[in-house]
């Protein structure tokens, strides 16, 4: 990549942690000022550009602010206004929230602090203590909390779910989701609808039996759960051999999306399990590598979607569900755009889960294509084997749970794409709870460097690959869009870049020196537009020239 005027040097960064010094506009009582977060206001939050009021922005996961102070014309001259250092060097994968100038940053492995939004200077500092025999699949992550009224909502890496003051910090109430014992987890930012929190859970390769829950919001008791993995009176049961349901994964460790008109909560869930080994499982393995459509009031399932059956290549399917409302051969049709790990793209229609537009998006061996009613078609001897099974992609995955976005100007779906193969393995495993259950492994025949990443804009009306941008192989930052035509992402050899939205053209970038874990986000204090992103430890913000 080649440097723009929109470099930052080194005396800069430290320059900017002078505005640590300055106050914050505060309560009297020293805690941030803010109006409080309301239903009405998440439903309408497009409408406050400004804010960023939840995981993915707004309840429709796409990922796009109406700003455009910082556009085409400009973008090459923004330059670094604060910082922001997490004390813990683990994975940094948060999406900060911001209502009203303040900025609200959950840090690895279950903390969570508010800071100014416009100078990062602190507010307060929340820590949730944690057990020392956690068992962790994929990294000490926290990617964000959910806000409604004045309380906040984070998830813990002990299976826990608890309410903060957002004021203060303090704790108001901590519930135990599950067991951490028996391998259970959570990692991903709950999602607010009406009265209640709505919350997945990991530890997919733990051989626990994945679920959604929903949480009074006021105290924190449960008031549904959804099991993605049916039981014996459920005829969908029968996909799963024996009792091989019991441990079969399925967890839902990503946000999900909601349509307030349909009262639809969209959730993906991850791989059954263990993971490679499919001859204990025989069957489709319902629900697992599927979106599932709830009642938002109940659980009630309203329709599922399998993008994958039998999985046995660890293909989650716990990418964002984006929600547009597009046309499809010229009639309107209410829509689910997904990207899939499994290396095709599918429209779906919202309401009923029909399958609409599918092909591949990126490098696969697997499959021959996918039906009239989007079941994959598969090639033969694919499946891991004890000599091992070289298939494209790769375990990680085509795409993963890092956002895409959609902008409504282009009509287009931008994500980070992955084109790479593995040798996938399998062996036999017994259960034992607490304990990895993966049934297998993979191993990379080649050097990163012969593999290819780039993000890629889609027509979600065909899935035709419309341009490409190729960054460093194996990159895994999630992708913004704005009314400035612009597209925001990282690359994993630390560079944050922004591309014309409608061309791929580079416009500007910026080496942070970090890997790029995280989605991009942007907000507006006093008029002024900001951009931050989260790389390695720091949380950095940008904004235009004063």
């Amino acid at each position: 990549m080649t440097m723009t005027r929109g470099t930052v040097l080194l005396a800069l960064v430290i320059s900017v942690n002078l505005i640590y010094a300055q106050e914050p506009t505060t309560l009297e009582d020293g805690a941030p000022l803010f109006s409080p977060v309301t239903w009405d206001r998440l439903v309408n939050a497009a409408d406050e550009p400004q804010n960023w009021l939840m995981y993915s922005g707004t309840f429709d996961s796409q990922r796009f602010s109406r700003l455009n102070q910082i556009n085409t014309e400009n973008a090459a001259t923004l330059e670094l206004k604060w910082t922001h250092h997490i004390p813990q060097l683990d994975r940094n994968e948060t999406t900060p929230l911001v209502v009203d100038g303040v900025m609200f940053i959950t840090e690895s492995p279950s903390n969570l602090t508010a800071v100014d939004a416009a100078t990062g200077r602190p507010y307060w500092r929340y820590e949730h203590e944690l057990p020392d025999d956690l068992r962790v699949c994929c990294g000490r992550n926290n990617r964000g909390v959910a806000i409604l009224g004045e309380t906040l909502y984070m998830s813990t890496l002990d299976a826990h779910l608890v309410g903060i003051d957002a004021r203060s910090g303090s704790l108001l109430w901590s519930t135990e989701v599950a067991d951490y014992q028996q391998g259970y987890s959570k990692t991903a930012a709950p999602l607010i609808v009406k009265d209640k929190v709505i919350t997945g859970i990991a530890g997919g390769e733990f051989g626990i039996r994945g679920f959604l829950d929903a949480y009074d919001a006021n105290t924190g008791t449960r008031e549904w759960r959804t099991y993605t993995i049916p039981g014996p009176d459920n005829p969908d049961n029968r996909s799963w051999a024996g009792d091989s349901w019991r441990t079969g994964g399925s967890p839902t460790w990503i946000t999900g999306s909601y349509d307030p008109e349909l009262n639809l909560v969209y959730w993906g869930t991850g791989n059954p399990g263990p993971d490679y080994n499919g001859e204990v499982r025989e069957g489709d393995n319902l629900y697992a590598d599927s979106v599932l459509a709830l009642d938002g009031d109940t659980g009630d399932m309203s329709w599922y979607f399998q993008f994958t059956p039998h999985d046995v290549h660890d293909w989650d399917a716990i990418q964002i569900p984006v929600l547009a409302d597009i046309e499809i051969d010229g009639t309107p049709r209410k829509t689910m755009l997904w990207a899939n790990r499994n290396a095709f793209y599918y429209t779906l229609d919202r309401e009923t889960g029909e399958f609409l537009v599918g092909k591949a998006f990126a490098r696969q061996t697997w499959a021959e294509g996918l039906d009239e009613n989007g079941r994959p078609i598969r090639r033969p001897n694919m499946l891991p084997s004890a000599e091992g099974t070289l298939v494209s992609p790769t375990a990680g995955g085509a795409t993963n749970w890092w956002s895409p976005a959609f902008s409504p100007r282009t009509g287009l779906l931008y994500v980070n794409a992955f084109d790479g193969e593995a040798e996938f393995f399998i062996r036999d495993e017994e259960y034992r709870a607490g304990d990895r259950y993966t049934g297998g492994g993979t191993d990379s025949p080649l050097p990163i460097d012969n593999y290819a990443s780039a993000i890629r804009a889609l027509d979600p009306t065909t899935g035709d690959l419309q341009w490409e941008f190729p960054i460093k192989a194996r990159s895994r930052a999630g992708v913004l869009a704005t009314a400035g035509d612009l597209v925001f992402s990282g690359s994993v050899d630390g560079y944050f870049y922004a591309l014309d939205a409608v061309t791929g053209e580079e416009l500007w970038h910026i080496p942070l020196s970090g890997r790029m874990n995280a989605n991009p986000m942007t907000y507006a204090v006093d008029g002024q537009q900001y951009v931050t992103m989260p790389v390695g430890n720091v949380v950095y913000t940008f904004g235009l020239p004063d």
